[in-house]
């Protein structure tokens, strides 16, 4: 996955994430289902910017980019700050 398709798919669940909330708002889904849906959306969103961070970084010193595959959720979630 290149840089745009990444970018291309953090736009997407952030467009996601928006209509959830909008369902929730509207009644259309529950509370519980858009904690489980949210969720999901969250840990997939941060793989992809921890990929992108990482693609860029290794762009940036020279590296090749393409070697950089997305860590599992486990370990992306488990970061400190």
């Amino acid at each position: 996955m290149d840089q745009q398709q990444i970018l291309a798919r953090i736009t997407e669940m952030v467009d996601a994430e928006k209509t959830l909330r909008e369902s929730l708002a509207s009644g259309a889904i529950d509370e519980a289902t858009e904690r489980a849906r949210l969720g999901v959306l969250e840990r997939e969103l941060d793989q992809c910017w921890d990929l992108l961070r990482r693609r860029r970084a290794k762009e940036e010193f020279g590296g090749d980019p393409d070697s950089v595959r997305v860590r599992p959720v486990a370990q992306v979630e488990g970061y400190q700050s």
